[in-house]
């Protein structure tokens, strides 16, 4: 369990910022305390455990390898184009802002350079079978590289000793760091741009508005089976109200992007074929 724990403290123990902004991000709700103080028992306040350390950095690998993959193979992106000053520009400059604006120019530049020099990398690709081999073979090599650096640092740094939960800490390279980082910000730049994404995201935050007040306002209507059975179990009494929210929300925590918004069109749609009113 601590292991999933990516932030392990609650909203209100959330700590500051490096840049001194309020920290959103928290892993565990009022609840939930006493089975998060009893996972947490003996820990290091703060602190993910090596295991919830290496989760986070698979997320990370697997993030930054298989976006520009996708780009690539959907012929949004040629790795060769970042040969332009322009375009090696925009992408040192999103890999600062969204990723590692500690980093200089200098470094990020030049952790795009060794990547550019491994013999896996694709400046150019025909859409052939062939190269679509070679790019399956440069994301496994990618995250071998990434993967096996991290590992060997770890255990230079730990020695003989365990490397379970908080008897070591993941050591991840600078250079690894970098690299990482300008594969992000390489697919940030020629896939998601704040003029496209901020749309999405204002229309995902409003998606699950609805779910959220929709649900909690038709009595359980349109909560799946497991879901409607709790919420006719909880009945009236002290507490009801917070209960049906929580409900609501593992619930709705349980959609994925196309089940959402099934389900949110099922709420506010239209029946184009009776011209029903929306249901909600």
């Amino acid at each position: 369990m601590d292991a999933t724990c990516k932030y392990p403290w609650s909203a209100e123990d959330a700590p500051q910022r490096p840049d001194g902004k309020p920290n959103l991000k928290f892993g565990v709700y009022q609840d939930d305390l006493s089975v998060f103080r009893w996972m947490r028992e003996g820990a290091i306040e703060g602190r993910k455990c090596l295991e919830a350390q290496v989760m986070d950095l698979a997320d990370d690998i697997s993030y930054s390898v298989h976006d520009v993959e996708d780009a690539i193979a959907s012929n949004t992106l040629q790795l060769g184009q970042l040969a332009d000053p322009i375009a090696r520009a925009r992408v040192i400059e999103w890999t600062q802002r969204w990723y590692l604006p500690q980093a200089t120019e200098e470094e990020l530049d030049a952790a795009l350079r060794r990547l550019e020099a491994s013999p896996v990398w694709i400046p150019l690709m025909d859409g052939s079978r062939k190269d679509l081999a070679r790019l399956k073979n440069m994301t496994s090599q990618l995250i071998g590289r990434f993967a096996m650096s991290a590992v060997e640092a770890t255990r230079d740094v730990a020695g003989d000793g365990q490397l379970t939960r908080y008897s070591a800490q993941l050591v991840v390279p600078h250079e690894t760091e970098l690299e990482i980082a300008v594969l992000k910000g390489i697919a940030t730049a020629f896939v998601m741009t704040v003029r496209d994404a901020q749309p999405l995201y204002d229309n995902q935050n409003e998606i699950l508005t609805i779910l959220v007040n929709a649900l909690m306002e038709t009595d359980g209507r349109f909560l799946s089976p497991e879901f409607a059975g709790d919420w006719r179990e909880i009945g009236d009494g002290p507490g009801a109200e917070a209960a049906r929210l929580r409900l609501v929300v593992d619930q709705v925590a349980c959609l994925t992007d196309i089940s959402a918004v099934a389900l949110h069109d099922k709420i506010r749609g239209t029946n184009w074929r009776t011209g029903d009113k929306p249901l909600w």
